[in-house]
């Protein structure tokens, strides 16, 4: 598909999503070869969960999480936070630097020995999730005698 090519609405967000998910798969690459995380416990398995939740919560498609994408996470995750807690936050995760949460800070911080305030957030997240006991598939069936 040509690049100058006019493209609107859901085609050029599907294209947008695309690149983004290449610059995050080509970022997990450098993890991946780096030997700091070598003997890290299925760490393909880790980087693709951590590039799915970022860019789940990356609202400016900009590649970074941004206060707001930081908000909406922590009300989905049951945690809300005030504006100050949540500077703290990621002040923490990338050392002061920035006002947004880039992907390699975001890898760092999940598969760091540190235990960030959100990494012990997304940690929690992912065990209730596990725990949750949910039956798969569709309700059973019922009929108008089992209705309370």
């Amino acid at each position: 598909m040509p690049s100058n090519q006019n493209l609107q609405g859901g085609k050029a967000f599907g294209l947008l999503k695309a690149q983004q998910r290449e610059k995050l798969d080509e970022i997990n690459k450098e993890f991946m070869e780096d030997q700091k995380y070598r003997d890290e416990e299925d760490l393909q398995e880790k980087l693709d969960s951590f590039k799915n939740k970022y860019a789940e919560f990356d609202l400016n498609d900009q590649g970074d999480i941004d206060m707001m994408g930081l908000k909406r996470m922590m009300e989905k995750l049951g945690v809300p936070k005030t504006h100050l807690e949540m500077k703290k936050m990621i002040s923490e995760v990338t050392g002061g630097c920035s006002d947004t949460i880039n992907y390699r800070d975001f890898v760092k911080m999940m598969l760091g020995k540190r235990s960030a305030v959100l990494k012990l957030v997304m940690m929690f997240e992912d065990k209730a999730n596990e725990a949750s006991g949910k039956p798969d598939g569709p309700p059973p069936k019922r009929d108008i005698t089992t209705l309370p």
